[in-house]
């Protein structure tokens, strides 16, 4: 399974995006996310106050920033 961080911010409507996204594949790939709310950490909301939704796989560290098509976070979860 392949584990993911979605950061965001609540009320984010790009943020929803991304997370349907996820939802939509999840049914035709191995993934598991976790959503990271950014407001609460001064560190997280100056990496990507405004960068979110940003996806970040916990195995190799890389990051996809928005905005992305399915077409870019299949080829993202398959690298």
């Amino acid at each position: 399974m392949l584990e993911l961080n979605l950061y965001s911010t609540s009320h984010c409507h790009l943020c929803e995006q991304a997370e349907s996204l996820l939802m939509s594949l999840s049914e035709q790939y191995d993934i598991q996310w976790h959503t990271i709310e950014i407001t609460e950490d001064d560190k997280l909301m100056q990496m990507y106050g405004v960068k979110i939704p940003v996806i970040k796989r916990t195995d190799n560290n890389n990051e996809l920033n928005w905005p992305f098509t399915s077409e870019q976070l299949i080829r993202f979860l398959s690298e």
